[in-house]
């Protein structure tokens, strides 16, 4: 067996591979041992995931999710109280418990008025940028993986295309920037999806695969509501852009062969 990344033999790896990290809600979409050898899999969780993970924009997802990391901390937000000094807002959901930390000279300040504000972000934007492409690249190539993981040919098949060497080593090297990606909200965080038996349970993620007319691939993926697109063959969304607009808008998601799909509200 060889890496689906740098092609190196990982018949001795050990590492399950998380296709979206365990820190955005993910524990049972994973890859066979061996799919990502363990010295590619620990590259990413370092310098791929963590810089997205720990981007103010999802410290604010997974602090309002409720999402915590490997040791089952929920990452603090930071906010400002007033014109007095800066908070942090911790919350612990084994006792459903939320505390607002200040300092000592934020508190004295705080004591000497009435009334007062803190303020806390609510949705802070994704940086568009090599952050979020090579974590997208990555997924994207895992999710292809996924779906041949059981096909030892198909497996071969992925790790030796050269067309999507291009994704391959922008995941990993990050040497294709600018690769842009398309950013929406298509659904809000917390909506809702009723299932068959009548149960209503939060989407955390989804995703799926478009090709276009055009003849061009797309990964797309909604985390939390917010849907993320990426081009498989190269650094550009143009043709992502046009196909939205050709379809009022719809994702790809509740699209096609997906649109028996009910959309959560």
């Amino acid at each position: 067996m060889r890496c689906l990344f740098c092609r190196s033999d990982s018949a001795g790896s050990r590492s399950v591979e998380h296709i979206i990290p365990e820190s955005l809600g993910n524990s049972t979409h994973t890859l066979k041992v061996g799919i990502v050898c363990d010295r590619c899999n620990n590259y990413f969780a370092r310098k791929v995931e963590a810089p997205f993970l720990n981007h103010p924009s999802m410290v604010t997802l997974r602090h309002h999710q409720a999402v915590s990391n490997k040791r089952g901390l929920v990452p603090p937000l930071g906010g400002w109280v007033g014109n007095y000094g800066p908070a942090l807002m911790r919350y612990y959901p084994e006792i459903e418990l939320t505390d607002i930390e200040v300092s000592p000279e934020t508190l004295r300040a705080m004591q000497r008025v009435a009334s007062g504000r803190i303020y806390f972000p609510i949705k802070v934007p994704v940086p568009n940028d090599a952050v979020l492409s090579r974590f997208f690249a990555k997924i994207a190539l895992e999710c292809i993986a996924k779906r041949l993981e059981d096909h030892s040919d198909g497996l071969d098949y992925i790790v030796d295309e050269t067309q999507l060497d291009l994704l391959r080593e922008h995941a990993r090297l990050g040497n294709s920037t600018p690769w842009p990606v398309s950013v929406r909200s298509i659904y809000d965080a917390n909506a809702k999806q009723i299932e068959e038996s009548g149960r209503a349970v939060q989407v955390v993620h989804e995703s799926d695969f478009l090709v276009t007319e055009w003849g061009e691939w797309y990964f797309v993926i909604a985390i939390f509501g917010d849907e993320y697109a990426i081009n498989l063959g190269g650094p550009d969304i143009e043709g992502y852009h046009r196909w939205l607009s050709d379809h009022n808008g719809v994702s790809p998601l509740y699209h096609g062969k997906n649109s028996d799909f009910t959309m959560p509200q």
